[in-house]
């Protein structure tokens, strides 16, 4: 079970990194070796160390879900993990977030997405959705919801009385009138002979 997260550091440290991990075990610095991450009691604030140097670290949410892949030849991507997100490493003079979720993605066509690309999140009161779900569990349960009036305008009756009296009155079907049809009876005073009376007669 992979366990995957986005850390997103400061270009100074991310020359450091990058370095630190493209070179080989005995090549490197042993300033740059020692890598760590801590978190404080919340949760959402750390620090971030790489050498002999700290920097503060904030955990935020993504404004979209991110999925990540890997590959072994370049050529087939498989999916690995879905990441929401992502650890945010700043400069030590740079303000701490007061926001739980980044605003931007990770790349410029996702800056400011919540507004620029999301649909408008309703503006809904949290005791109006409880007190609705609530009423949704009694009716499935087979009980009645509480607190709902029915209101039905005269005119509305008058459109349901008229739509059942409609009903109830079918239409009946006009008789179809077939004018190509043959008449019956052109032989007057002969009755109707069939296939098998002028057997009869033969034999």
């Amino acid at each position: 079970m992979d366990e995957q997260f986005i850390l997103r550091v400061p270009p100074s440290v991310a020359e450091r990194l990058d370095r630190l991990l493209s070179e080989s075990e005995n090549a490197s610095s042993s300033d740059d070796k020692s890598l760590d991450l801590s978190f404080s009691e919340d949760g959402k604030s750390g620090t971030f160390v790489i050498g002999n140097d700290h920097f503060p670290a904030s955990l935020l949410d993504l404004p979209c879900v991110v999925e990540s892949y890997k590959t072994y030849d370049d050529s087939v991507l498989i999916k690995t993990a879905d990441v929401g997100q992502m650890i945010m490493v700043r400069e030590a003079g740079d303000d701490t977030p007061d926001v739980v979720e980044y605003r931007h993605g990770l790349t410029p066509p996702m800056r400011d997405a919540r507004k620029r690309r999301f649909r408008r999140e309703p503006d809904l009161n949290p005791e109006l959705v409880q007190r609705v779900l609530k009423d949704l569990v009694k009716i499935h349960a087979g009980a009645a919801a509480e607190n709902v009036d029915i209101l039905i305008s005269a005119e509305q009756e008058e459109d349901v009385d008229g739509s059942v009296r409609n009903a109830s009155k079918k239409p009946v079907p006009a008789p179809v009138v077939k004018a190509d049809a043959p008449e019956v009876g052109t032989n007057a005073g002969e009755p109707d002979r069939s296939d098998s009376d002028e057997s009869d007669d033969s034999i």
